[in-house]
């Protein structure tokens, strides 16, 4: 009795399972039905650390296919929070999950194929029997004919849920428009052109039935461990007023809750805003974070001045701005956030002289 139980646990694959990958785990444990969680794992000195937070470490290099072949029949859901490589116009990484995952499994593989409902599997691992030079010749789970092994894959297939962690970047500059999620996509910098070239893999490997994948457009994540305090304490300047971009944001919490809950209700191809309510510009969030903390606001200076004195990559976020709606957060996944705005968070840290 305990074995079967195990067996019709959930099965879910965590690749890329850093600080929000771990969240989703603590939550995934507080769940009665205690879905077993396996994380892919790059560096064995995470091992550890995979293990105390209740994941299965699993070794794999999204850079080098080979060692990924484990995955294929792994778990039936996948939350794919692993960025693309530092070069290059395509996602190559996301293209070597997809082939992974969707690989043909061997069918003599029965402890591998837990994830998937009984019922669905039983026409594919039914014994058969034919004729054959006037003898009769069995064809069971060890040595299923072609088509068994499609019948396999189709029900592999219709239980593969992949659930992508993209970006709000893809958009590029919006000039402060509240835009949602149809508005086109248009990448401004190399990463939000690989993320764009991995929602398309994405889409492509859903549309010819490979695997139903969902995708989250995530702004800035904040939690207390994410938390400007280095740059406001180094005295990195903000843009004025005049100049200043509108950002959205998250709490990683409330992140690890969405993207779990498109894991089950999300529909195949979609696209959502992983987003609170929150509508600030980038200063503003500053300065509030500033004034939780008692710390000295940050200074202020002109587009042109901070052309000239802040980094490149910093600089790139403060060239697009944007606001998101999230109503198909609130209609479709029925996600009530615990942190609706960034105030409310804010609010909840013990007070600073």
């Amino acid at each position: 009795m305990i074995a079967t139980r195990t067996l019709r646990r959930a099965r879910i694959l965590i690749v890329g399972c850093g600080d929000v990958g771990l969240r989703c785990v603590a939550q995934l444990r507080e769940r009665p039905d205690r879905a077993r969680v396996f994380a892919l794992m790059r560096r064995p000195e995470r091992e550890q650390a995979l293990r105390a937070a209740g994941a299965v470490p699993v070794r794999g290099d999204l850079d080098a296919r080979a060692s990924l072949a484990r995955l294929a029949g792994l778990a039936s859901t996948v939350l794919h929070l692993a960025p693309p490589q530092k070069s290059g116009d395509d996602d190559l990484r996301t293209r070597r999950l997809i082939a992974a995952l969707t690989a043909r499994r061997r069918a003599a593989a029965r402890p591998a194929l837990a994830g998937i409902s009984s019922p669905a599997l039983r026409p594919a691992l039914r014994p058969n029997y034919r004729r054959a030079s006037g003898r009769v010749a069995c064809f069971g789970p060890c040595a299923i004919v072609p088509e068994r092994t499609r019948r396999l894959r189709r029900a592999q297939r219709k239980h593969l849920t992949l659930v992508y962690a993209s970006t709000t970047g893809v958009y590029g500059d919006c000039g402060g428009a509240r835009i949602d999620e149809t508005r086109a996509v248009q990448p401004a910098n190399a990463r939000a052109v690989r993320r764009v070239s991995a929602e398309r893999l994405l889409r492509r490997a859903t549309a010819r039935g490979a695997l139903n994948a969902t995708i989250a457009r995530i702004p800035g994540i904040y939690a207390a461990n994410r938390l400007p305090l280095a740059r406001l304490e180094k005295r990195t300047p903000a843009l004025v007023e005049r100049d200043d971009v509108y950002t959205s944001h998250i709490h990683a919490d409330d992140l690890a809750t969405i993207l779990l809950r498109l894991a089950t209700h999300g529909r195949p191809a979609r696209t959502i805003h992983a987003c609170d309510d929150s509508e600030l510009k980038m200063g503003e969030y500053f300065d509030r974070v500033a004034d939780a903390f008692g710390l000295a606001r940050a200074p202020r200076v002109s587009r042109a001045q901070a052309e000239q004195a802040l980094d490149p990559v910093l600089l790139s976020f403060m060239r697009e701005s944007r606001r998101l709606a999230n109503k198909r957060l609130k209609r479709e996944l029925r996600v009530r956030l615990r942190y609706p705005d960034v105030d409310a968070f804010l609010r909840t840290l013990p007070p600073h002289p």
